[in-house]
């Protein structure tokens, strides 16, 4: 029972982390190199293996390939949807390089690290790491692509949207049945120094099962530790609009969604002010939910970096900075208590620079601690409490 458990225990893991934060099972970094080339990903349905090649006017930082670690599940073991298996991981690939790029030019000084790792299992990732940057005092983004199998009952704890079947399985499937899978994500945080700058983290992935299953998951959220209407105005606008392209009944249903996830329960407020947050998405074609996911990992930069520019040059005050570090401290407990990635990632021996890379490098907790009534922080912990509607 101990063995079967922890089996079970592994491949929910692998799951459950790549969908809710970096926290990915036991990789090998293959090499650690600060670069910036852009990889171009070719996934070949006929011979399902990865390649990747280093954009022509760039040469690569090393002569470890994609291709070394992401072979493609072979379709006649695996079936489903090579090619939307092969566009998503090169959609997000895409956005990941476009967010860190874009990052780094606000930043103008910071530049992300990066780490090139396997999954012993199956797949691998590249995560970027920047530290000590002018505007971020630390901020990660994270891709990874994982297959291998999995027990069937782990699938449910996966998604808690899936329905049960009377096996006590989903699908086709019976307790205990071996079930492979292939998952996609990227994620990323991104913590700045300045108090009047927000913390911000994304997360966009796929899921797909032989047998026939198969969703998207994701979201974008923001952090601030002050309430700026007009800031709020603009990421969540943003957002509206992204959804709004796709289904008017998008945003209103994934922002409520948003502020009862992020919420941190023994304190009876949210982690920050939301956005959007979906899972088990596949109520239209893959083509109509992958656009959505496209244009939302996408408008990142255009959602969260026109706040940043707006403040990163603002003075602020030793009280605003240690009101910072109190609602950091709100953020770490909402990640080490609630986030189901992290709490699965350190039950299950993943790669715990990844699962911690969301932390913020400073935070604190002071005593029973209540803002002054009427102050700005005050206000701030109202709208924690009681989720407002920006837009």
């Amino acid at each position: 029972f101990g063995a079967m458990a922890s089996r079970l225990l592994l491949a929910v893991g692998v799951v459950v982390l790549l969908g809710f934060t970096d926290a990915f099972l036991a990789p090998t970094v293959l090499n650690r190199a600060r670069t910036s080339f852009p990889l171009r990903s070719t996934c070949r349905p006929r011979t399902h293996r990865w390649t990747a090649v280093a954009a022509p006017e760039k040469a690569a930082a090393s002569s470890e390939g994609w291709e070394s670690f992401f072979p493609c599940p072979p379709e006649a073991e695996f079936g489903g949807n090579a090619e939307m298996r092969s566009k998503v991981e090169q959609m997000l690939r895409k956005a990941q390089l476009h967010v860190c790029n874009s990052v780094e030019e606000v930043d103008g000084e910071g530049k992300f690290q990066e780490d090139i790792w396997s999954r012993p299992d199956g797949g691998g990732g590249l995560t970027r790491v920047m530290t000590g940057g002018k505007v971020w005092e630390k901020a990660g983004c994270n891709l990874a692509v994982v297959h291998g199998t999995m027990p069937a009952e782990a699938l449910l704890a996966a998604n808690d949207q899936l329905e049960k079947n009377e096996h006590g399985s989903v699908g086709k499937f019976k307790a205990g049945d071996k079930i492979r899978f292939f998952a996609c994500g990227l994620s990323s945080v991104m913590h700045p120094k300045n108090p009047h700058c927000p913390t911000m983290h994304f997360n966009y992935r796929y899921f797909e099962t032989e047998g026939g299953l198969w969703w998207f998951g994701g979201g974008t959220d923001i952090t601030p530790v002050y309430v700026e209407e007009e800031d709020m105005k603009h990421f969540h606008g943003t957002y509206k609009k992204v959804c709004d392209n796709h289904d008017k009944e998008y945003y209103p249903k994934f922002k409520k969604w948003a502020d009862e996830y992020f919420n941190i329960k023994h304190r009876g407020e949210t982690r920050g002010l939301g956005g959007i947050f979906f899972e088990n998405l596949c109520d239209k074609s893959p083509e109509a939910i992958f656009n959505f996911c496209e244009e939302a990992a996408m408008a990142v930069p255009d959602a969260y970096l026109p706040v940043i520019s707006r403040h990163k040059e603002q003075d602020f005050t030793q009280e605003e900075k240690d009101w910072q570090l109190v609602r950091r401290g709100r953020y770490v407990e909402f990640n080490l208590v609630y986030d189901r990635g992290t709490i699965f990632g350190l039950k299950t021996g993943g790669r715990t620079e990844s699962i911690l890379m969301t932390l913020p490098l400073q935070s604190s907790w002071l005593y029973d601690h209540h803002p002054e009534p009427g102050s700005r922080e005050a206000d701030a912990v109202d709208a924690f409490k009681n989720p407002r509607e920006w837009v």
